[in-house]
């Protein structure tokens, strides 16, 4: 895991209780709903592995995968992702706290460059828009 780098830290309050904010985060009819994900595979255990494919604006798709590296059930999700060139995953946390029928949910990442960190920053807060949309409707 990289110690040091470029971090970024995203934090919402979302309106929906914590155990729906982690079903969509954690089950892959929910989740490909969301993050405009197709293909959507979720072993949501410790060294369990994940895949999908995003749609991305424009229409192109990016398959990715990975393995969880921590699971805490309604609280914590580390999710790494394979990175092409690179031996270690590139891990994202995603912490849940509960706040009533409302759920803090805080997302955050240490990369090697600014640029990684922004790009990642921007699809972090891509996904949490889809998120929010996503409860809102629900």
């Amino acid at each position: 895991m990289t110690t040091t780098g470029f971090d970024y830290t995203v934090t919402r309050t979302l309106e929906a209780p914590v155990a729906q904010v982690w079903a969509a985060w954690t089950r892959a009819d929910q989740y490909g709903q969301w993050a405009h994900a197709e293909e959507v595979a979720l072993d949501v255990r410790p060294g369990g592995a994940w895949s999908s494919v995003m749609v991305i604006p424009g229409g192109a798709r990016v398959p990715l995968s990975g393995r969880y590296t921590e699971v805490v059930e309604n609280k914590r999700l580390v999710i790494g992702m394979d990175v092409p060139g690179r031996e270690e995953l590139a891990l994202m946390t995603v912490d849940l706290d509960a706040d009533g029928d409302h759920t803090r949910i805080t997302l955050y990442q240490t990369l090697d460059s600014a640029e990684e960190r922004d790009q990642s920053e921007f699809g972090s807060n891509m996904l949490l828009d889809g998120l929010t949309a996503y409860l809102a409707a629900a």
